[in-house]
């Protein structure tokens, strides 16, 4: 456990707040968080921080619980692993997510945590980590679809003191930075993390200045106890003692093998909610692994119910202790050192399908679609004509699903905070142009509310390289609920000079790609919500002319238009009468699409690629001694 040295360690007071200085304490951090994001945006060079905001801000009390932050905090397990001390003027830095149990969950994320001191007390932490965009390892980028160990993805870097009572540890630094094939940007983004936790701590230290050291303290201490009061009643009133459980695949593994499943099981016991996920697969021998933190997956669910239920109650570690996170270890959530994580974006996204599946059985009438479902990637490095190394890292977007409330927006993040890279950027600093950036036309779920379409980025390649791709939903499709349809699969087309047009799978890495190549990176949509036969026509005929929806797309909805969005009324309900007949019967609530072997079945025909292959070991790999 860490040593925390003090030179002046007298406890905190516990003191009466009123709500005037507690919405004033509140408001001044959540200020602070969004000032870390400005530095970090305004300071770092790689395009996956600087432009999409591939980082994650944290401030923390002096016990390590997060006060705000997005990911939940890792602090407590990161003090409970760690020998060494903390003092005035330390400031930490990490990549192994074995070091922290997953709280960052593969190697290129870095994190930085810097304890905040005043006056010789331990007052709280600040934190923040991000996306490099390399790390060394097999191939650019470092995150290797055939990776079968930790080892094998870049430069691991276990806590270490970067900054050593006020002194900066330059040696430490650049033994790390000649691990990796950019390290100039990862220079300037660690640079970057650090200033964020600077700033930060200085907002904290100014505000305990103004209000005093203990009116700070039991402000953060009744955040935290407000928060789980809120919580509380929400899972009394929205979670059942009776149990209910989801599963959800990933596609694949890269190497020919999947599905892949995760299992949920969520029931209330004893006023606490239950997450069990007894029923997942075992580890992959690949790198689509996911070591799941218990405290993210709080975060992940406490989330969820709140923009559900109640959107103005802050984001914090008070709840914590309500829900009990079951992961069986060796599973797919919590695989055994050293296995791979780099990929584990997928299984990451599919968390939010599998809590939208979980909280909405009860009252499907609140349910959501599948379609948060991954974070598609595109990796392209080589040399340039000039002789400089290039290497482009970027996130795409898929649809988001159909809400109650309304359609999914259209080729939008995964996660809300994320932006696109813009074009002229990708144009400017790589030697490529994106000749198509649109949403594809009937990718989303059709649905009385409507799916949100993938987007098609076509990039034409103005140099030789390489080409690495991380996607998945190519295979098990986004589901839809309560009679909405399933999304479009993800697909990836290959463009040769000639017009020949090439397959691509979904993860691959090491493909070659000419000058005057053009890659489709065409992304799966956002599944249906409610009966597509309920939608307004003459909407149906409006998206025809916005591009959205095609003539042929709208027989999905039962509507009979022409190219130019114009309604045929009388044919269109003559069809949906038709329509209703041959479905017959109640809707189901969920809509997964064909039978997984009815999609093997039917996997070439539809998508070009062979479907993968059943795992059979169904156990999990040996894992490795660490010697």
């Amino acid at each position: 456990m860490a040593q925390i040295i003090e030179t002046s360690p007298q406890p905190f007071k516990t003191v009466a707040i009123d709500p005037v200085t507690l919405d004033i304490v509140e408001n001044a951090l959540r200020n602070a968080r969004v000032e870390m994001d400005t530095t970090l945006v305004r300071t770092a060079m790689s395009p996956g921080i600087r432009e999409q905001g591939d980082a994650f801000p944290l401030i923390a009390d002096h016990k390590g619980r997060m006060i705000v932050g997005q990911f939940g905090s890792y602090i407590g397990p990161f003090l409970d692993g760690y020998s060494g001390t903390l003092e005035d003027g330390d400031m930490i830095m990490l990549s192994d997510p074995y070091s922290v149990g997953g709280a960052i969950s593969h190697s290129n994320d870095w994190l930085v945590l810097l304890p905040v001191f005043k006056d010789g007390r331990l007052i709280a932490y600040t934190s923040m980590f991000g996306h490099q965009s390399d790390i060394g390892g097999m191939v650019p980028g470092s995150m290797p679809i055939h990776a079968t160990s930790i080892f094998q993805e870049g430069v691991r870097v276990p806590p270490v003191k970067i900054w050593r009572k006020g002194e900066y540890q330059e040696d430490v630094v650049n033994l790390i930075m000649a691990q990796v094939r950019t390290a100039d940007w990862c220079m300037a983004d660690l640079n970057a993390l650090i200033a964020s936790c600077r700033v930060a701590a200085r907002r904290v230290v100014e505000i305990a200045e103004r209000f005093g050291d203990d009116v700070f303290v039991s402000a953060c201490e009744e955040l935290l106890q407000r928060n789980h009061r809120a919580m509380k009643q929400l899972i009394d009133t929205a979670i059942s003692e009776e149990k209910v459980s989801f599963e959800d695949y990933i596609c694949d593994d890269g190497l020919g093998y999947g599905p892949y499943k995760i299992k949920c099981t969520m029931w209330r016991e004893y006023g606490r909610v239950v997450l069990d996920f007894a029923g997942t697969d075992p580890q992959s021998q690949a790198s689509i692994n996911f070591f799941l933190n218990e405290n993210m997956m709080r975060m992940f669910f406490g989330i969820y119910m709140i923009m559900v239920f109640d959107p103005q109650i802050l984001f914090n570690d008070g709840y914590y202790d309500l829900i009990d996170v079951r992961i069986p270890e060796g599973s797919l959530l919590k695989p055994r050192f050293p296995a791979a994580l780099s990929g584990r974006t997928h299984a990451l996204g599919r968390m939010f399908d599998i809590l939208g599946g979980l909280l909405g059985q009860k009252t499907p009438e609140f349910l959501t679609a599948a379609g948060f479902s991954s974070s598609p990637h595109l990796f392209y490095s080589g040399t340039d004509a000039a002789g400089k190394y290039f290497q482009l890292f970027q996130i795409g977007f898929g649809g988001i699903p159909g809400r109650p409330i309304g359609d999914g927006p259209d080729g939008h993040s995964l996660f809300p905070n994320f932006t696109n890279v813009p074009n002229e950027f990708l144009e400017r600093y790589f030697p490529l142009i994106i000749e198509r950036y649109e949403t594809e036309p009937d990718s989303g779920g059709a649905g009385l509310h409507r799916g949100g379409n993938g987007i098609r980025m076509s990039y034409r390649f103005l140099e030789a390289g390489l080409v690495a791709i991380h996607d998945d939903r190519w295979f098990v499709p986004p589901w839809g609920v309560n009679g909405g349809e399933p999304g479009a699969r993800a697909r990836k087309i290959l463009e040769k000079p000639d017009g020949t047009m090439v397959v691509v799978g979904n993860k691959v890495e090491d493909v070659a790609v000419e000058a005057g190549d053009v890659l489709h990176f065409i992304t799966w949509g956002g599944a249906g919500w409610g009966d597509p036969y309920e939608r307004d026509a003459e909407l149906v005929g409006l998206e025809i002319r916005r591009g959205l929806v095609t003539p042929a797309g709208a027989r999905a909805y039962g509507v009979v238009a022409d190219a130019d969005g114009g309604v045929d009324l009388a044919a269109t309900e003559e069809l949906r009468a038709r329509l209703r007949a041959e479905r017959g019967g109640s809707i189901p609530v969920f809509n997964y699409g064909p039978p997984i072997e009815e999609l093997r079945a039917r996997s070439m025909e539809e998508t070009g690629l062979p479907a993968p292959i059943q795992p059979r070991w169904r156990v999990a790999p040996p894992a490795v001694a660490a010697e």
